[in-house]
């Protein structure tokens, strides 16, 4: 049987008597745009930790291009071609456009901070190394269009901006697969379908699968190919956007309504 691009199996964690999250199953394709949704506290954040290696499951398994990742560290996560944003933007805002993202470089950068100390010059390797990550962030920099702010200061841009900085800094990993962490999250209209149209991009232009939370039902729905629905740590449906959109059980749980 061939192995799923990426694999979700009866994945459960608990936080003392708390059980965040119970026997979650799913299975993403490659190059698609699978969606969780959920009201606050469903547990969709939690699945992402699990998933990027910050939190260990009591249970289940995670697989990646068929290799379990469930107990490995997010580095070593990171490095096997997953890449995230959080829901929280976790920029420095003391560092510019191309600095930030230069940092999600960091785990193709061979050189090391001793070795960089004695070899530093255009003509030294770390020199020539630093030479083609720029060039590869200056690419990122293009596709994302942030040519204007390439050298400004992070913490004065405004906060779609910096929301786009930081999925800019992902991708400097170059990832198969990006989890994107309510990346619309405060965002006003304008600013949303200017995201929309990079996550399609994304997809379309890049190859990247994305894995996506996200509380805005009408983006979900326009751009996911299935959607899993969770409420307090357990799976209501997975199904397509229009199925998962009727489903009674969803409507009850995420907006409140009985029938």
């Amino acid at each position: 049987m061939e192995s799923s691009f990426f694999l979700v199996d009866h994945l459960s964690i608990s936080f003392g008597g708390i059980k965040a999250l119970q026997n979650i199953s799913f299975t993403m394709n490659k190059g698609e745009i699978f969606s969780v949704i959920g009201p606050n506290g469903a547990g969709k954040t939690t699945l992402f930790n699990c998933i990027s290696g910050l939190y260990k499951p009591d249970q289940g398994n995670i697989q990646f291009k068929g290799n379990s990742i469930e107990n490995k560290k997010p580095d070593t996560i990171a490095r096997m071609g997953i890449a995230r944003t959080f829901q929280n933007i976790e920029l420095f805002s003391h560092m510019n456009t191309m600095e930030n993202i230069m940092l999600g470089r960091h785990i193709h950068m061979k050189t090391g901070v001793f070795k960089g100390m004695f070899l530093w010059g255009k003509s030294s390797f770390a020199g020539k190394e630093e030479i083609v990550h720029r060039e590869r962030v200056e690419e990122i920099i293009d596709f994302l269009e942030l040519q204007n702010v390439r050298d400004k200061f992070v913490g004065a841009l405004p906060y779609g901006t910096q929301k786009l900085i930081e999925l800019g800094r992902a991708l400097a990993l170059e990832p198969d697969l990006l989890l994107l962490d309510e990346p619309c999250a405060g965002m006003n209209s304008e600013e949303k379908q200017d995201m929309i149209f990079w996550i399609k991009d994304i997809q379309d232009e890049l190859g990247i699968s994305i894995l996506l939370i996200e509380h805005d039902m009408k983006m979900v729905m326009d751009i996911s190919s299935r959607v899993l629905a969770i409420n307090f740590g357990k799976q209501v449906t997975l199904g397509s956007p229009e199925e998962v959109q009727q489903n009674k059980e969803v409507l009850k749980a995420y907006i409140g309504e009985e029938n």
